[in-house]
């Protein structure tokens, strides 16, 4: 799916829904087809697929692949396959109800607060309100706990600014907060917080550099004084999401990749 184009001309949704649905019908399902076609359609065209779907056979495009499909591929179609919006509602609510691992739930909700505009993220919340008859502010709320808590309501609650504008004499005077209130360990303090929760992305890179320039080294550098901390790995976490998303689902993608090379040696 990372590797496949939208090619230039596609045929009438309806054609692919005829497809899709031939391809899940009778004795086995036609994976192939399936991925032919999703992988090379759009967001905006695969929520078309799903509501030309819905019109044209009375049911949601998602359960015949619920019954037809199992597993990995499963989760992988019926996450590439709904408007960014309403998969992140689905995600987060997933990591809010189900259990998993502690660390787990933290980033993906750290993830899709911090790698989203501030507009995706409002529809986000639109939809996860709409879906669930409560807000995502609540359930994360309910379901974390003590610093963990204090970090992720604000960071999936914000509207940041989104423009390039940067006003260095705030960006001076942040980064000697934060140096001050790494240096007396004060992880959870609400300056800390409010400045990673509420700043622009544009106005945190200013911050995080005279950051840098003034104390000689990244600010990440001073938060791995305790590695195994799990609110420290977390708000180290949410620094490079906010900054440099793209480096970190590099690093994810390449954890990821090692951890299933080495279960299939297993």
């Amino acid at each position: 799916m990372a590797t496949f184009a939208v090619p230039q001309q596609i045929p009438p949704v309806a054609e692919d829904c005829e497809r899709l649905r031939k391809a899940m019908q009778g004795w086995g399902t036609n994976e192939n087809a399936i991925i032919s076609i999703l992988t090379r359609r759009n967001a905006r065209q695969r929520c078309l697929i799903r509501q030309t779907y819905a019109e044209k056979y009375g049911e949601d495009f998602f359960k015949p692949l619920q019954d037809e499909l199992s597993g990995d591929f499963l989760r992988a179609v019926l996450l590439w396959t709904p408007h960014p919006a309403e998969r992140d509602a689905l995600l987060a609510n997933e990591v809010t109800t189900k259990k998993h691992s502690a660390a787990h739930n933290h980033l993906v909700i750290m993830e899709i607060a911090c790698t989203r505009t501030s507009r995706e993220l409002f529809q986000v919340r639109e939809d996860y309100h709409a879906r669930y008859k409560r807000s995502l502010e609540e359930d994360i709320a309910y379901h974390t706990i003590g610093d963990f808590r204090k970090l992720l309501v604000p960071l999936v609650s914000t509207y940041r600014y989104e423009g390039a504008e940067v006003d260095m004499t705030v960006a001076n005077l942040e980064a000697k907060i934060l140096q001050e209130k790494i240096s007396e360990k004060a992880y959870n303090h609400d300056e800390l917080i409010r400045i990673l929760t509420t700043r622009s992305k544009s106005q945190l890179n200013a911050t995080f550099k005279v950051y840098n320039d003034q104390f000689g080294h990244p600010i990440n550098k001073d938060l791995k004084k305790k590695p195994k901390d799990e609110y420290l790995g977390l708000v180290r976490a949410t620094i490079k999401c906010l900054t440099y998303p793209e480096k970190y689902y590099e690093k994810a993608l390449r954890l990821s990749m090692k951890a299933s090379e080495r279960q299939r040696r297993l």
